[in-house]
């Protein structure tokens, strides 16, 4: 059933990718737990770059590509990082859910 296959799919990614951004951004505002904040780590370019401020996390290399990537401490960087930075900068968490939400659904279904 390719139909369905298409329809179920990005749903389905869309919605771990949710929780996965959900969880990164309460451990970044300590709304989480604190070891899942310690896991969680700010991108320091060596030189003062323009990108300094705008809250990317720095992602781990990993030596098993499909294993190692779906960690928690390789996942949520990596999501993070691709979000834009006007919904990385939200303030309020209500906020960000109704930013994400919209965004993640743009980006499964169409604009």
């Amino acid at each position: 059933m390719p139909v369905v296959e298409d329809i179920i799919r990005p749903y389905i990614l869309g919605r771990i990718s949710y929780k996965v951004l959900l969880l990164t951004y309460k451990s970044l505002h300590a709304l989480a737990p604190q070891y899942l904040s310690d896991i969680l780590h700010p991108h320091a370019p060596p030189r003062n770059l323009r990108s300094s401020d705008s809250g990317l996390l720095t992602t781990p290399r990993t030596k098993l590509r499909t294993f190692g990537d779906r960690a928690y401490s390789v996942a949520a960087p990596t999501l993070w990082n691709a979000l834009p930075a006007e919904i990385r900068n939200i303030p309020t968490l209500d906020a960000f859910k109704r930013a994400l939400k919209s965004h993640l659904f743009a980006k499964a279904f169409g604009p």
